[in-house]
């Protein structure tokens, strides 16, 4: 993997992080962001902190690893307590995502098991606001995520998870949030840049991330009326655990993840999170409803 920081002789994030080709490596799904080499950048050491979350409490899916523990550690940062769910195997990047944000001052609370079971996602809602004793923030995050090389790779059981956890259970959670939600609240979801262009190798995904967008518009209207802001980020190709346990990853799509885009290489999570920061504060965000933030490395500009 090259690193441009030397050769560059520049401190700037943008042209310093790490560039393609990256180590082939592959992990069973759901994977292990701890075994991730070289390990996913989430502390965001240049990141200020303002006090624009103080005392609110975040509930946000996937937050063991990623782009959401990125989004919980800078939650925490600027003053709010973080609920995290994951699944039962990811319980020791859970362990480090809640060290993470303790770290910062603030509570974490553990919440395991399947988002592809309703009723699992009605509880993670009630156990939150019972144990934090409040609900403001809303991030649906965790995603499924099996690539096909080809179109007869498809299966239905692949395309029904996908569906299940990418989309079914932003259903179950806004519905279970919204009673708890009022005035200055947020709900924000994970999509991608696949959601916004189409994929021939990620087909399920990108077309359960588009059903994302689409309910994300179709509910800002209704949430906006009670002050409720609901919005979307769509990252582009970012060094997580995700791609690395997608089984039918190709090592050497792997290895130039990211290569294709403007910026010629992956994004690191903690890039990622301040979009969420931004749209999770009132102050910054108060106009901002049922818009797309693209976080792409210019890879939706060049299609």
């Amino acid at each position: 993997m090259k690193h441009d920081r030397k050769e560059s002789g520049t401190d700037s994030q943008t042209l310093s992080e790490p560039k393609p080709p990256y180590p082939k490596q592959r992990q069973v799904p759901p994977g292990s962001e701890q075994q991730v080499k070289p390990r996913p950048r989430y502390q965001a050491g240049r990141y200020r902190a303002a006090d624009k979350l103080r005392d609110k409490v975040a509930l946000i899916t996937g937050g063991d690893s990623g782009i959401g523990r990125a989004v919980a550690v800078l939650y925490a940062r600027e003053g709010a307590d973080v609920a995290i769910v994951y699944l039962p195997q990811e319980q020791p990047d859970a362990e480090e995502t809640r060290r993470a944000v303790e770290a910062e001052g603030r509570e974490c609370l553990l919440l395991s098991g399947d988002l592809a079971d309703a009723s699992f996602c009605h509880e993670v809602v009630e156990r939150t606001v019972r144990e934090l004793g409040s609900l403001n923030i809303l991030v649906n995050n965790a995603a499924h995520l099996n690539s096909q090389l080809d179109l007869s790779q498809l299966s239905f059981e692949d395309w029904d998870r996908s569906f299940k956890v990418n989309t079914h259970a932003y259903f179950h959670l806004v519905q279970a949030a919204r009673p708890h939600l009022k005035a200055g609240d947020a709900i924000i979801a994970t999509a991608s840049e696949e959601a916004l262009k189409g994929s021939d190798t990620m087909i399920d995904y990108a077309a359960s991330k588009a059903a994302l967008v689409n309910f994300t518009k179709s509910i800002a209207f209704h949430l906006a009326k009670d002050g409720i802001r609901a919005n979307v980020v769509a990252p582009g190709p970012t060094w997580t655990v995700l791609n690395i346990a997608d089984e039918n990853m190709p090592q050497d799509g792997l290895a130039q993840l990211g290569s294709e885009g403007p910026m010629g290489r992956v994004a690191q999570p903690e890039e990622m999170a301040p979009a969420y920061v931004y749209l999770a504060s009132e102050a910054d965000s108060s106009y901002t409803v049922g818009e797309i933030i693209g976080v792409t490395g210019g890879l939706t500009t060049t299609r």
